[in-house]
This record gives C-alpha cells, structure tokens and sequence, in this order.
C-alpha cells in the first residue's frame, strides 16, 4: 500500500494553513505557510497512524483525492514499520518467528516494529525481504490535485 493521503488546506482566521485528512481524521496541524502546513502534516499522519497500530486498528487505506487536495507521504521509516507489519499479519509471522529468520533477537524484532523508535530503514528492509516483501521509495513534487 502506498502511505500517501490526501489532504486539504483552508485558511484559518489567524492566516494559518490548516491542514486536515478525511482519511486519518486524527491528524490535524496548522503552518504560516502552505509548505509547513504540508510538512506538519507528514509527521502528524505517522503519529496518528502509530496510535492507530498502538489501539490495534486497521490502517485506513488512502482514498483517491478530491479537487484541491495534495498528496501528502508520512515519513519513509514509518510507512516501511507500517509495511512490516502488514507483511507480518499476511504471512502469519510472530515476532518470535521474523527473529529466527533474520537470525536476531525477539527484542531487536520488537524495535523494528516500535512506531517511536528510530529503527535503521535498512533493518526494516531486511525484515521486509524474508517475509517476501519490499520497499518502493519514490521522489515526487508537491503538486496540488486537479480536476
């Protein structure tokens, strides 16, 4: 799945930028410019998403945008730790069995999947190749979607 979610801009009273999801109505921030707002934006899906993954919820999927929106990405640790356990749950692999697998330890398992913990992407690939899975990292511009 690609974490990329549509999101909307409105102007508040104060001039700020708020930016808003329908998918992931728990993120929701504000910057001076559209720029910041967007990029505030980023970092608040990934903790709505991690809270989702801590109340043990279904990630929503990312809906297709409507007229005016843009496309915002969460951060690529977090949409990688989001793809792992995907691939975990499809594959039915415990953690006990993704660290005999990688040949490492349950705890080290533990903190690939922990959402706040600062995992090196590369471990999360790794996890990803022996469960049959990968990783596409793609580069886009900023673009606002249009009718």
């Amino acid at each position: 799945m690609r974490y990329v979610y549509p999101v909307a801009l409105a102007k508040d009273e104060d001039g700020e930028f708020v930016a808003t999801s329908r998918d992931v109505p728990e993120a929701l921030t504000s910057g001076t410019t559209k720029s910041e707002a967007l990029q505030a934006m980023s970092e608040a899906l990934g903790a709505a998403l991690a809270g989702y993954v801590l109340d043990r919820q279904g990630i929503p999927a990312p809906s297709t945008p409507a007229h005016g929106e843009y496309l915002v990405p969460v951060a690529a640790l977090v949409a990688a730790k989001l793809a792992l356990r995907a691939a975990m749950r499809d594959e039915g692999a415990s953690n006990t069995e993704l660290a005999r697998r990688l040949n490492i330890s349950e705890g080290a398992v533990r903190r690939l999947l922990d959402m706040d913990h600062a995992s090196r992407i590369d471990g999360v690939i790794a996890a990803l190749s022996v469960l049959g899975a990968g990783l596409i990292i793609e580069d886009q511009r900023q673009t606002v979607v249009a009718a």
